[in-house]
């Protein structure tokens, strides 16, 4: 070979071995400069300057190395754009990693730590974190998953460290044009049962719902089993949330744009963009606390109050209890289904309430306005009880969740139509019925609890009685005991001694050959049987 062809061949491989083989880090000899990037190891990702949209700023910025369309990850200089194309990437002599003008005098990003040591070296990994490491000891002294911009990769965290104050969150950018923080924010609120919020500027623009043990009650498809795996931590060190894909090969993001959506989508290499897989908000029903307190965004996209509320009479949002202050006797729960559950901010959790003890503690608290339990919100054993005004609720037709709601006797009486009501081929128009505790309450010589505070004082005790007796009668569990109009006319008019109530049919299941057949048309009464002495419970 000639000898001085060697030589140039020599001084290229000198020149281009250090770029072979770090090509994923920056050290204190290889700074970035404006034309280079960094790839990843698998190659997933890449580091360099670029410019957004119609843009002629330059910024600092990690991107998918392997999408054809360029879709930035996250900034490093996001408020303080480079003018031109002479900044560089370097470690400085301190050993942090920082943007600077070339002649090294204009500092225009730092990642500002307090170092023992100034030996260290900044690795871009095929996750998309970009790590600044001690270089001997790989200990990790900064990376840029700890400091989000728009979008949610898997492998990092939203939420709170509650050691340090840091907060994981998101946040969009100003324009497609302009990386720099824009008016929307995606934060985790570790209160209560945590959840997320969407902030446009410093006010709640919209609200996930609580986490369920594997997932955010009202956005369902967030979590997509065959493609990604969520894991939650809420302990003494801090509340996060954080993920991560079955498949490595597959491309997915969540992402926070400056319209203040907050969407999921995945790379299509085929189609070669990004499809959505959902997004949130979804309707005007997903504004946060749209509806006011105690008031509920329904299907049709209109505000209605709910169970035992009604609309203020100010003409302000929201809704009012019909019958004044809580705690009065008789109260129980109505079940409301396919509702996103209110804000839980100021709601308290109870790991190892059972769902009966969870129902015993919100009743006895007079501040507690309704609650929900683990066989509702997830798989371990949890109560979480609301405790004042009940905000931010919507009808949910993907939703599972049972809400508990405190209302007054009087409102247990909007009860539901229930299939085990027509038996043995009998249905009686009779059997609208409601199983909210009167049973009990029976039981216990405690009926007249049933009774709303606003009548008890104007209606006899006995009457009282008398119906809630001749209530019972027309709910037994078979059909044929239950007894006519005609009777039940006569039974309320006369004093006549009324026979003694069979345990109703919302608490026991048909006995075998119990009833009628369907075939059988004879009269079905309980008119003719002996007369007792009616006994006040």
């Amino acid at each position: 070979m000639n000898p001085e062809n060697w030589t140039l061949n020599a001084l290229l491989l000198f020149l281009l071995f250090p770029f072979c083989t770090s090509n994923d880090t920056i050290t204190t000899t290889q700074p970035l400069t404006d034309g280079e990037i960094l790839v990843s190891e698998g190659e997933n990702f890449a580091l360099g300057f670029f410019s957004p949209g119609s843009s002629r700023d330059r910024y600092v910025g990690i991107w998918y190395n392997k999408v054809s369309e360029q879709t930035v990850v996250w900034v490093a200089n996001r408020e303080n754009p480079i003018k031109d194309s002479s900044a560089l990437l370097m470690i400085n002599a301190d050993g942090n990693l920082v943007i600077v003008q070339k002649n090294q005098s204009n500092l225009l990003w730092s990642t500002n730590l307090t170092l023992s040591t100034n030996d260290s070296i900044a690795k871009l990994s095929n996750s998309g974190n970009l790590v600044l490491l001690e270089k001997n000891t790989k200990t990790v002294l900064w990376q840029s998953f700890d400091y989000p911009t728009h979008i949610y990769l898997p492998g990092m965290k939203l939420g709170v460290n509650r050691k340090t104050g840091q907060n994981w969150l998101l946040t969009s950018w100003k324009s497609a044009n302009d990386p720099a923080r824009g008016n929307y924010s995606y934060v985790l609120d570790p209160r209560g049962s945590p959840q997320f919020f969407l902030y446009r500027g410093s006010a709640r623009y919209s609200r996930s719902g609580p986490w369920t043990g594997h997932g955010w009650s009202s956005i369902p498809a967030m979590i997509l089993s065959y493609m990604f795996n969520y894991s939650f931590v809420n302990d003494q060190d801090g509340a996060y949330v954080t993920y991560s894909l079955f498949n490595g090969s597959i491309f997915s993001k969540l992402v926070l744009d400056e319209s203040g959506s907050v969407q999921r989508r995945t790379w299509v290499d085929g189609n070669r963009r990004w499809d959505l897989l959902w997004s949130a908000p979804a309707d005007r029903c997903d504004d946060y606390a749209l509806c006011g307190p105690y008031g509920y965004c329904s299907g049709a996209l209109e505000c209605e109050c709910l169970p035992g509320f009604e609309p203020k009479s100010d003409g302000s949002v929201g809704c009012v209890r019909k019958r004044g202050s809580r705690c009065g006797k008789g109260e129980g729960f109505l079940k409301l289904v396919r509702m996103k559950l209110p804000d839980t901010s100021m709601s308290r959790v109870d790991e190892s309430l059972r769902p009966q003890d969870c129902q015993k503690q919100c009743l006895t608290n007079c501040s507690c306005t309704a609650y929900t339990t683990s066989a509702d919100i997830g798989g371990s054993s949890r109560c979480v009880a609301w405790y004042g005004e009940l905000m931010d609720i919507r009808d949910s037709r993907d939703e599972e969740q049972y809400l508990y709601l405190r209302v007054d006797a009087i409102e247990l009486g909007n009860g539901y139509m229930s299939p085990e009501y027509a038996m043995n081929g009998l249905f009686s128009m009779k059997s609208d019925v409601f199983s909210f505790g009167a049973w009990d309450l029976w039981n216990e010589e405690r009926v007249l609890d049933l009774v709303d505070d606003s009548i008890v004082n104007s209606c006899p005790a006995h009457e009282v009685l008398r119906c809630i007796h001749v209530g019972f009668l027309c709910v037994q569990e078979i059909a044929k005991d239950r007894p006519t109009m005609p009777a039940i006319v006569f039974m309320l008019g006369n004093e006549t001694t009324l026979p003694p109530p069979k345990q109703p049919a919302y608490l026991i299941r048909a006995r075998n050959g119990a009833g009628l057949s369907a075939t059988q048309t004879r009269k079905c009464s309980v008119d003719e049987v002996t007369m007792t002495m009616v006994v006040a419970r």
